[in-house]
Protein backbone atom coordinates (compact mmCIF):
# COMPACT_ATOMS: atom_id res chain seq x y z
CA UNK A 1 0.00 0.00 0.00
CA UNK A 2 1.26 3.63 -0.47
CA UNK A 3 -0.49 5.02 2.14
CA UNK A 4 -3.78 4.19 4.02
CA UNK A 5 -6.73 3.71 1.81
CA UNK A 6 -4.86 4.15 -0.97
CA UNK A 7 -3.31 1.60 -3.37
CA UNK A 8 -1.32 0.90 -6.07
CA UNK A 9 -3.36 -0.69 -9.11
CA UNK A 10 -2.18 -2.90 -11.92
CA UNK A 11 -4.78 -1.76 -15.03
CA UNK A 12 -4.58 -4.70 -17.98
CA UNK A 13 -6.42 -3.90 -21.02
CA UNK A 14 -5.36 -4.07 -24.61
CA UNK A 15 -7.15 -0.81 -25.35
CA UNK A 16 -5.40 2.05 -24.71
CA UNK A 17 -8.54 4.46 -23.82
CA UNK A 18 -9.86 2.01 -21.50
CA UNK A 19 -6.70 2.27 -19.81
CA UNK A 20 -6.31 5.77 -19.66
CA UNK A 21 -9.99 6.62 -18.81
CA UNK A 22 -9.32 3.69 -15.49
CA UNK A 23 -6.31 5.90 -14.62
CA UNK A 24 -7.70 9.02 -14.66
CA UNK A 25 -10.66 7.95 -12.57
CA UNK A 26 -8.41 6.36 -9.99
CA UNK A 27 -5.78 8.41 -9.99
CA UNK A 28 -7.87 11.24 -8.97
CA UNK A 29 -9.15 9.11 -6.01
CA UNK A 30 -5.32 9.33 -4.95
CA UNK A 31 -4.55 5.56 -6.57
CA UNK A 32 -1.03 5.10 -8.13
CA UNK A 33 -2.07 3.40 -11.17
CA UNK A 34 0.55 1.38 -13.60
CA UNK A 35 -1.33 0.69 -17.11
CA UNK A 36 -0.48 -2.88 -18.94
CA UNK A 37 -1.61 -3.97 -22.44
CA UNK A 38 -0.58 -8.00 -22.20
CA UNK A 39 -1.40 -10.62 -19.73
CA UNK A 40 2.26 -12.05 -19.76
CA UNK A 41 3.63 -8.03 -18.72
CA UNK A 42 0.91 -8.63 -16.16
CA UNK A 43 2.01 -11.53 -14.59
CA UNK A 44 5.59 -10.29 -14.40
CA UNK A 45 4.49 -6.91 -12.61
CA UNK A 46 2.14 -9.26 -10.56
CA UNK A 47 5.65 -10.50 -8.54
CA UNK A 48 6.58 -6.52 -7.45
CA UNK A 49 2.91 -7.10 -5.04
CA UNK A 50 0.79 -4.70 -6.56
CA UNK A 51 -2.37 -4.36 -4.24
CA UNK A 52 -5.08 -4.78 -7.09
CA UNK A 53 -4.77 -5.83 -10.43
CA UNK A 54 -7.49 -4.50 -12.71
CA UNK A 55 -7.90 -7.54 -15.54
CA UNK A 56 -9.80 -7.26 -18.64
CA UNK A 57 -10.85 -10.76 -19.97
CA UNK A 58 -10.01 -9.72 -23.39
CA UNK A 59 -6.07 -9.93 -24.13
CA UNK A 60 -3.78 -10.04 -27.14
CA UNK A 61 -1.68 -13.16 -26.04
CA UNK A 62 -4.03 -14.97 -23.33
CA UNK A 63 -7.53 -14.64 -21.67
CA UNK A 64 -7.86 -12.80 -18.65
CA UNK A 65 -9.44 -15.61 -16.98
CA UNK A 66 -6.14 -17.42 -17.50
CA UNK A 67 -3.90 -14.90 -15.79
CA UNK A 68 -6.33 -14.74 -13.26
CA UNK A 69 -6.03 -18.40 -12.72
CA UNK A 70 -1.96 -18.81 -12.43
CA UNK A 71 -1.96 -15.28 -10.39
CA UNK A 72 -4.19 -17.39 -7.93
CA UNK A 73 -2.40 -20.41 -7.76
CA UNK A 74 0.99 -19.25 -7.21
CA UNK A 75 1.97 -18.65 -3.24
CA UNK A 76 3.78 -15.27 -4.31
CA UNK A 77 0.88 -13.41 -5.89
CA UNK A 78 -2.43 -14.95 -4.47
CA UNK A 79 -3.30 -12.57 -1.89
CA UNK A 80 -3.44 -9.79 -4.28
CA UNK A 81 -6.92 -8.40 -4.94
CA UNK A 82 -8.39 -8.97 -8.85
CA UNK A 83 -11.31 -7.19 -10.31
CA UNK A 84 -12.18 -8.83 -13.67
CA UNK A 85 -13.60 -6.51 -16.23
CA UNK A 86 -15.41 -7.05 -19.60
CA UNK A 87 -17.21 -5.37 -22.05
CA UNK A 88 -18.13 -8.44 -24.09
CA UNK A 89 -18.95 -10.85 -21.28
CA UNK A 90 -21.44 -9.73 -19.54
CA UNK A 91 -23.83 -12.89 -18.94
CA UNK A 92 -24.16 -14.72 -15.78
CA UNK A 93 -22.37 -17.13 -16.65
CA UNK A 94 -19.14 -14.97 -17.58
CA UNK A 95 -18.98 -13.49 -13.91
CA UNK A 96 -19.10 -17.28 -12.81
CA UNK A 97 -16.41 -18.37 -15.13
CA UNK A 98 -14.45 -15.28 -13.40
CA UNK A 99 -15.07 -15.78 -10.20
CA UNK A 100 -14.46 -19.32 -10.23
CA UNK A 101 -11.27 -18.70 -11.69
CA UNK A 102 -9.90 -16.50 -8.61
CA UNK A 103 -11.45 -13.03 -9.32
CA UNK A 104 -12.31 -11.16 -6.42
CA UNK A 105 -14.96 -9.23 -8.07
CA UNK A 106 -16.34 -8.85 -11.18
CA UNK A 107 -17.90 -5.42 -13.20
CA UNK A 108 -18.61 -4.69 -17.08
CA UNK A 109 -18.32 -1.70 -19.21
CA UNK A 110 -19.93 0.68 -19.33
CA UNK A 111 -18.25 1.07 -16.12
CA UNK A 112 -19.35 3.92 -13.57
CA UNK A 113 -17.19 6.16 -11.97
CA UNK A 114 -18.46 6.06 -8.17
CA UNK A 115 -19.18 2.30 -8.49
CA UNK A 116 -15.54 1.54 -9.75
CA UNK A 117 -13.94 4.24 -7.15
CA UNK A 118 -16.42 2.25 -4.73
CA UNK A 119 -15.58 -1.87 -5.50
CA UNK A 120 -11.81 -0.73 -5.42
CA UNK A 121 -11.95 1.05 -2.14
CA UNK A 122 -13.61 -2.69 -0.92
CA UNK A 123 -10.91 -4.75 -2.21
CA UNK A 124 -8.17 -2.74 -0.80
CA UNK A 125 -9.82 -2.58 2.75
CA UNK A 126 -10.06 -6.21 2.38
CA UNK A 127 -6.53 -6.25 1.11
CA UNK A 128 -5.13 -4.54 4.02
CA UNK A 129 -7.93 -6.98 6.24
CA UNK A 130 -6.05 -10.08 4.66
CA UNK A 131 -2.85 -8.71 5.69
CA UNK A 132 -3.19 -7.75 9.40
CA UNK A 133 -4.73 -11.04 9.67
CA UNK A 134 -1.47 -12.69 7.87
CA UNK A 135 0.98 -10.77 10.19
CA UNK A 136 -0.90 -11.27 13.11
CA UNK A 137 -0.73 -15.23 11.91
CA UNK A 138 2.81 -15.03 11.51
CA UNK A 139 3.65 -13.34 14.97
CA UNK A 140 1.45 -15.54 17.02
CA UNK A 141 3.39 -18.28 14.61
CA UNK A 142 7.10 -17.06 15.87
CA UNK A 143 5.53 -16.66 19.01
CA UNK A 144 4.10 -20.26 19.32
CA UNK A 145 7.49 -21.31 17.83
CA UNK A 146 9.74 -19.31 20.17
CA UNK A 147 7.94 -21.22 23.71
CA UNK A 148 10.39 -23.47 25.54
CA UNK A 149 7.32 -25.93 26.43
CA UNK A 150 6.37 -28.50 23.50
CA UNK A 151 2.49 -27.22 22.70
CA UNK A 152 -0.08 -28.73 20.48
CA UNK A 153 -3.61 -28.19 19.72
CA UNK A 154 -5.72 -31.71 19.67
CA UNK A 155 -8.88 -31.52 18.15
CA UNK A 156 -12.66 -33.24 19.27
CA UNK A 157 -11.58 -36.87 17.68
CA UNK A 158 -8.19 -36.69 19.86
CA UNK A 159 -6.03 -36.00 16.73
CA UNK A 160 -3.34 -33.31 16.72
CA UNK A 161 -3.76 -30.17 14.67
CA UNK A 162 -1.15 -27.81 14.90
CA UNK A 163 2.25 -27.74 17.21
CA UNK A 164 5.18 -26.05 17.53
CA UNK A 165 9.06 -26.80 17.06
CA UNK A 166 9.66 -27.41 20.94
CA UNK A 167 6.84 -30.54 20.76
CA UNK A 168 8.66 -32.04 17.77
CA UNK A 169 11.69 -31.81 19.98
CA UNK A 170 10.34 -33.50 23.09
CA UNK A 171 8.49 -36.38 20.68
CA UNK A 172 12.04 -36.91 19.53
CA UNK A 173 10.25 -36.84 16.00
CA UNK A 174 12.12 -34.06 14.25
CA UNK A 175 10.14 -33.21 11.25
CA UNK A 176 8.61 -37.00 11.30
CA UNK A 177 4.91 -35.58 12.94
CA UNK A 178 1.98 -35.45 10.58
CA UNK A 179 -1.59 -33.33 11.21
CA UNK A 180 -3.93 -35.85 11.93
CA UNK A 181 -1.93 -38.02 13.87
CA UNK A 182 -3.27 -39.46 17.20
CA UNK A 183 -2.47 -37.64 20.60
CA UNK A 184 -3.14 -40.71 22.94
CA UNK A 185 -0.86 -43.13 20.65
CA UNK A 186 1.89 -40.74 20.62
CA UNK A 187 1.73 -39.89 24.20
CA UNK A 188 1.52 -43.62 24.72
CA UNK A 189 5.31 -44.30 22.48
CA UNK A 190 7.00 -41.18 24.67
CA UNK A 191 5.53 -41.62 28.37
CA UNK A 192 4.11 -45.18 28.18
CA UNK A 193 0.39 -44.14 28.73
CA UNK A 194 -2.44 -41.88 27.64
CA UNK A 195 -3.35 -41.13 31.07
CA UNK A 196 -3.59 -37.56 30.78
CA UNK A 197 -6.20 -37.34 27.73
CA UNK A 198 -8.24 -39.40 29.37
CA UNK A 199 -9.22 -37.46 32.39
CA UNK A 200 -12.40 -35.32 32.51
CA UNK A 201 -11.30 -32.59 34.28
CA UNK A 202 -10.98 -29.51 32.42
CA UNK A 203 -7.41 -29.11 33.53
CA UNK A 204 -4.77 -31.91 34.17
CA UNK A 205 -1.40 -32.10 34.70
CA UNK A 206 0.92 -34.57 36.29
CA UNK A 207 4.72 -35.45 36.02
CA UNK A 208 6.06 -38.66 34.50
CA UNK A 209 9.32 -40.25 34.72
CA UNK A 210 10.80 -42.34 31.77
CA UNK A 211 14.70 -43.50 31.79
CA UNK A 212 16.36 -39.98 33.21
CA UNK A 213 13.67 -37.61 32.14
CA UNK A 214 10.84 -36.30 33.83
CA UNK A 215 8.21 -34.33 31.73
CA UNK A 216 5.17 -32.80 32.98
CA UNK A 217 2.20 -33.46 31.17
CA UNK A 218 -0.60 -30.57 31.31
CA UNK A 219 -3.81 -30.99 29.22
CA UNK A 220 -6.36 -27.99 28.93
CA UNK A 221 -9.60 -27.80 27.29
CA UNK A 222 -10.54 -25.05 25.65
CA UNK A 223 -13.84 -24.97 26.29
CA UNK A 224 -14.58 -25.83 29.72
CA UNK A 225 -18.32 -26.92 29.07
CA UNK A 226 -17.66 -29.01 26.39
CA UNK A 227 -15.73 -32.68 27.29
CA UNK A 228 -14.45 -33.97 24.34
CA UNK A 229 -13.81 -30.72 22.93
CA UNK A 230 -10.55 -29.13 21.84
CA UNK A 231 -7.76 -29.14 24.24
CA UNK A 232 -4.10 -28.06 24.70
CA UNK A 233 -1.49 -30.12 25.07
CA UNK A 234 1.75 -29.26 27.22
CA UNK A 235 5.20 -30.88 27.20
CA UNK A 236 7.63 -29.22 29.30
CA UNK A 237 10.88 -30.91 30.64
CA UNK A 238 11.35 -30.55 34.21
CA UNK A 239 14.55 -33.24 34.26
CA UNK A 240 16.83 -29.94 35.67
CA UNK A 241 14.44 -28.91 37.74
CA UNK A 242 14.16 -31.99 39.31
CA UNK A 243 17.32 -32.62 40.09
CA UNK A 244 18.03 -29.35 41.57
CA UNK A 245 15.20 -29.52 43.90
CA UNK A 246 16.52 -33.05 44.83
CA UNK A 247 20.16 -31.30 45.39
CA UNK A 248 18.44 -29.01 47.75
CA UNK A 249 16.13 -31.62 50.02
CA UNK A 250 19.49 -33.48 49.46
CA UNK A 251 21.59 -30.79 51.46
CA UNK A 252 18.62 -29.65 54.10
CA UNK A 253 18.27 -33.18 54.80
CA UNK A 254 21.88 -33.47 55.65
CA UNK A 255 22.27 -30.14 57.33
CA UNK A 256 19.27 -30.86 59.89
CA UNK A 257 21.26 -34.71 60.26
CA UNK A 258 24.47 -32.09 61.08
CA UNK A 259 22.04 -30.14 63.51
CA UNK A 260 21.29 -33.57 65.65
CA UNK A 261 25.11 -34.70 65.37
CA UNK A 262 25.72 -33.30 68.64
CA UNK A 263 22.55 -34.64 70.64
CA UNK A 264 22.28 -37.97 69.17
CA UNK A 265 26.47 -38.01 70.53
CA UNK A 266 25.35 -36.90 73.78
CA UNK A 267 22.31 -39.33 73.64
CA UNK A 268 24.79 -42.19 72.71
CA UNK A 269 27.14 -41.25 75.52
CA UNK A 270 25.19 -41.40 78.16
CA UNK A 271 24.02 -44.97 77.32
CA UNK A 272 27.31 -46.04 76.41
CA UNK A 273 28.94 -45.13 79.90
CA UNK A 274 26.15 -46.73 81.45
CA UNK A 275 27.40 -49.52 79.59
CA UNK A 276 31.09 -49.76 80.46
CA UNK A 277 30.17 -49.27 83.95
CA UNK A 278 27.79 -52.29 84.05
CA UNK A 279 30.11 -54.37 82.56
CA UNK A 280 32.86 -53.52 85.12
CA UNK A 281 30.56 -54.43 87.74
CA UNK A 282 29.66 -57.89 86.32
CA UNK A 283 33.15 -58.97 85.48
CA UNK A 284 33.96 -58.17 88.97
CA UNK A 285 30.72 -59.13 90.52
CA UNK A 286 30.70 -62.88 92.96
CA UNK A 287 27.22 -63.08 92.34
CA UNK A 288 25.69 -65.22 89.43
CA UNK A 289 22.47 -62.81 90.39
CA UNK A 290 23.62 -59.50 90.72
CA UNK A 291 26.09 -60.21 87.14
CA UNK A 292 22.78 -61.38 85.46
CA UNK A 293 20.64 -58.42 86.67
CA UNK A 294 23.78 -55.88 85.71
CA UNK A 295 23.73 -57.69 82.22
CA UNK A 296 19.85 -57.02 81.33
CA UNK A 297 20.39 -53.51 81.92
CA UNK A 298 23.62 -53.86 79.89
CA UNK A 299 20.88 -55.21 77.57
CA UNK A 300 18.77 -52.45 77.58
CA UNK A 301 21.33 -49.73 77.09
CA UNK A 302 22.75 -51.24 74.12
CA UNK A 303 19.18 -51.49 73.07
CA UNK A 304 19.25 -48.01 73.16
CA UNK A 305 22.07 -46.95 71.39
CA UNK A 306 20.71 -49.08 68.45
CA UNK A 307 17.64 -47.23 68.73
CA UNK A 308 18.93 -43.98 68.38
CA UNK A 309 21.24 -45.45 65.55
CA UNK A 310 18.39 -46.46 63.28
CA UNK A 311 16.64 -43.15 63.78
CA UNK A 312 19.74 -40.91 62.72
CA UNK A 313 20.19 -43.07 59.77
CA UNK A 314 16.62 -42.96 59.05
CA UNK A 315 17.99 -39.20 57.64
CA UNK A 316 20.04 -40.97 55.03
CA UNK A 317 18.24 -44.01 54.00
CA UNK A 318 14.53 -44.49 53.26
CA UNK A 319 12.53 -46.71 51.29
CA UNK A 320 12.45 -46.94 47.37
CA UNK A 321 8.65 -47.89 47.21
CA UNK A 322 6.08 -46.36 49.58
CA UNK A 323 5.19 -48.42 52.43
CA UNK A 324 2.91 -49.13 55.65
CA UNK A 325 3.47 -46.45 58.50
CA UNK A 326 2.82 -46.39 61.71
CA UNK A 327 2.61 -42.37 62.25
CA UNK A 328 2.43 -42.52 66.54
CA UNK A 329 5.23 -44.76 66.59
CA UNK A 330 7.36 -42.56 63.67
CA UNK A 331 6.37 -39.43 65.89
CA UNK A 332 6.98 -40.43 68.69
CA UNK A 333 10.49 -41.24 68.04
CA UNK A 334 11.07 -38.01 66.15
CA UNK A 335 9.75 -36.36 69.68
CA UNK A 336 12.45 -38.62 71.22
CA UNK A 337 15.75 -37.51 69.27
CA UNK A 338 14.64 -33.77 70.05
CA UNK A 339 14.96 -34.28 73.79
CA UNK A 340 17.91 -32.97 74.11
CA UNK A 341 17.50 -30.23 71.72
CA UNK A 342 14.59 -29.07 73.78
CA UNK A 343 16.45 -29.21 77.33
CA UNK A 344 19.58 -27.02 75.49
CA UNK A 345 16.79 -24.08 74.95
CA UNK A 346 15.06 -25.31 77.90
CA UNK A 347 11.78 -26.13 76.70
CA UNK A 348 9.73 -29.49 77.33
CA UNK A 349 7.95 -31.10 74.43
CA UNK A 350 4.90 -32.78 75.28
CA UNK A 351 3.38 -35.42 72.83
CA UNK A 352 -0.77 -35.89 72.96
CA UNK A 353 -1.31 -39.05 70.97
CA UNK A 354 -5.34 -40.38 69.85
CA UNK A 355 -6.14 -43.31 67.94
CA UNK A 356 -4.93 -43.03 64.49
CA UNK A 357 -4.57 -44.46 61.23
CA UNK A 358 -1.75 -46.00 59.38
CA UNK A 359 -0.36 -44.55 56.09
CA UNK A 360 1.45 -45.01 53.28
CA UNK A 361 4.74 -42.97 52.46
CA UNK A 362 8.52 -43.12 52.85
CA UNK A 363 9.60 -42.76 56.74
CA UNK A 364 12.73 -41.08 55.81
CA UNK A 365 11.08 -38.33 54.08
CA UNK A 366 8.29 -37.79 56.79
CA UNK A 367 10.92 -37.99 59.69
CA UNK A 368 12.59 -34.72 57.96
CA UNK A 369 9.49 -33.26 58.07
CA UNK A 370 8.28 -34.02 61.51
CA UNK A 371 11.78 -32.93 62.98
CA UNK A 372 12.48 -29.46 61.12
CA UNK A 373 8.40 -28.57 62.23
CA UNK A 374 9.70 -29.67 65.88
CA UNK A 375 13.06 -28.30 65.45
CA UNK A 376 11.91 -24.66 64.69
CA UNK A 377 9.32 -24.89 67.47
CA UNK A 378 12.05 -25.21 70.08
CA UNK A 379 14.33 -22.96 68.48
CA UNK A 380 11.61 -20.19 68.95
CA UNK A 381 9.71 -21.04 71.89
CA UNK A 382 10.70 -18.76 75.19
CA UNK A 383 12.93 -20.64 77.61
CA UNK A 384 10.10 -22.46 79.87
CA UNK A 385 7.47 -22.70 77.73
CA UNK A 386 6.03 -26.20 75.98
CA UNK A 387 6.14 -27.31 72.71
CA UNK A 388 3.04 -29.28 72.26
CA UNK A 389 3.22 -32.25 69.46
CA UNK A 390 -0.26 -33.60 69.02
CA UNK A 391 -1.38 -36.09 66.69
CA UNK A 392 -5.46 -37.45 66.08
CA UNK A 393 -7.33 -39.08 62.79
CA UNK A 394 -9.59 -36.29 61.22
CA UNK A 395 -11.86 -36.10 57.95
CA UNK A 396 -11.06 -33.41 55.67
CA UNK A 397 -13.60 -33.24 52.62
CA UNK A 398 -14.38 -36.52 52.70
CA UNK A 399 -10.97 -37.66 53.09
CA UNK A 400 -9.53 -39.64 56.23
CA UNK A 401 -6.34 -39.07 57.16
CA UNK A 402 -4.33 -38.29 60.39
CA UNK A 403 -3.33 -34.88 61.32
CA UNK A 404 -0.27 -33.31 63.42
CA UNK A 405 0.03 -30.16 64.89
CA UNK A 406 2.95 -28.74 66.86
CA UNK A 407 2.33 -25.69 68.55
CA UNK A 408 4.80 -23.05 70.07
CA UNK A 409 4.50 -20.32 72.57
CA UNK A 410 6.74 -17.99 71.26
CA UNK A 411 6.47 -15.00 69.85
CA UNK A 412 4.82 -15.65 66.53
CA UNK A 413 5.36 -14.78 62.61
CA UNK A 414 4.58 -11.64 61.11
CA UNK A 415 1.44 -10.70 59.39
CA UNK A 416 4.23 -9.10 56.69
CA UNK A 417 6.25 -12.47 56.63
CA UNK A 418 3.41 -15.09 56.45
CA UNK A 419 3.27 -15.36 53.13
CA UNK A 420 7.24 -15.64 52.32
CA UNK A 421 7.75 -18.36 55.02
CA UNK A 422 7.26 -21.81 52.28
CA UNK A 423 9.98 -19.71 49.69
CA UNK A 424 12.77 -21.59 48.99
CA UNK A 425 16.12 -19.52 50.72
CA UNK A 426 13.13 -17.40 52.93
CA UNK A 427 14.69 -17.22 56.25
CA UNK A 428 14.50 -15.45 59.53
CA UNK A 429 17.75 -16.68 60.97
CA UNK A 430 20.46 -14.89 58.86
CA UNK A 431 23.07 -17.19 58.68
CA UNK A 432 21.97 -19.71 61.27
CA UNK A 433 19.15 -21.03 58.41
CA UNK A 434 19.45 -22.02 55.08
CA UNK A 435 15.86 -21.25 53.84
CA UNK A 436 15.31 -23.94 52.93
CA UNK A 437 13.41 -26.49 55.63
CA UNK A 438 9.92 -25.11 55.22
CA UNK A 439 10.14 -25.58 51.79
CA UNK A 440 11.38 -29.06 51.33
CA UNK A 441 8.54 -30.02 54.07
CA UNK A 442 5.68 -28.49 52.18
CA UNK A 443 7.49 -30.38 48.89
CA UNK A 444 8.20 -33.72 50.50
CA UNK A 445 4.02 -33.58 52.13
CA UNK A 446 2.68 -32.62 48.90
CA UNK A 447 4.29 -36.23 47.64
CA UNK A 448 2.62 -37.68 50.24
CA UNK A 449 -1.16 -36.51 48.66
CA UNK A 450 -0.87 -34.44 52.12
CA UNK A 451 -1.34 -31.20 52.84
CA UNK A 452 0.37 -28.10 55.18
CA UNK A 453 -0.70 -24.95 56.82
CA UNK A 454 0.14 -22.77 60.41
CA UNK A 455 -2.30 -19.54 61.82
CA UNK A 456 0.36 -17.64 64.43
CA UNK A 457 -0.81 -15.10 66.84
CA UNK A 458 1.36 -12.35 68.06
CA UNK A 459 -1.12 -11.15 70.92
CA UNK A 460 0.54 -10.71 74.37
CA UNK A 461 -0.14 -13.65 76.23
CA UNK A 462 -1.27 -15.63 73.43
CA UNK A 463 1.03 -15.39 70.93
CA UNK A 464 2.37 -18.80 69.20
CA UNK A 465 2.04 -20.38 66.03
CA UNK A 466 0.55 -23.83 65.13
CA UNK A 467 1.94 -25.73 62.17
CA UNK A 468 -0.78 -28.59 60.70
CA UNK A 469 0.16 -31.54 58.54
CA UNK A 470 -2.98 -33.57 57.14
CA UNK A 471 -1.37 -37.12 55.72
CA UNK A 472 -4.19 -39.31 53.92
CA UNK A 473 -4.90 -42.77 55.51
CA UNK A 474 -4.01 -46.05 53.84
CA UNK A 475 -6.58 -46.68 51.16
CA UNK A 476 -7.83 -42.70 50.98
CA UNK A 477 -4.95 -41.04 49.59
CA UNK A 478 -3.30 -41.53 46.31
CA UNK A 479 -0.07 -43.46 47.83
CA UNK A 480 0.11 -45.37 43.86
CA UNK A 481 1.10 -41.85 42.59
CA UNK A 482 3.54 -41.02 45.55
CA UNK A 483 6.89 -39.81 44.03
CA UNK A 484 10.11 -40.53 45.54
CA UNK A 485 12.20 -37.69 46.22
Amino acid sequence: MVESGRGRILIVDDREENRYVLARILGNAGHVCEPVDRGSRALELALTDPDLIILDVSLPDMSGYDVCRRLKSDPATSSIMILQVSASFVSNDDKVKALDAGADAYITHPIDRMVLVATVRALLRLRNAENASRKASEQWQTTFDSLSEGVALIDERGCIVRWNHAFLGMCGMKANLEAGENASLLLERMIGTSEPLSQSEPRFSSEYSFGKQTIQVSVNRIDREIEGGERILVLADTTDRKLAEHALRTAERLSASGKMANAIAHEINNPLEALTNLLYLARSSDSMQATQSMLESAAKELDRVSRITKQSLSFHRDTDKPIEIDLGELLADVVGMMERSAAVHRVRVIFQKRTAGKISGFPGQLVQVLSNLIRNAIEVSLPGSEVTVRLRSVERRGRLGNCVTIHDRGVGIPPEIRGNIFDPFFTTKQLRGSGLGLWVSKSLVMRHQGKIRFRSCQLQGRSGTTFEVFLPSIGDGLPGTIAKA
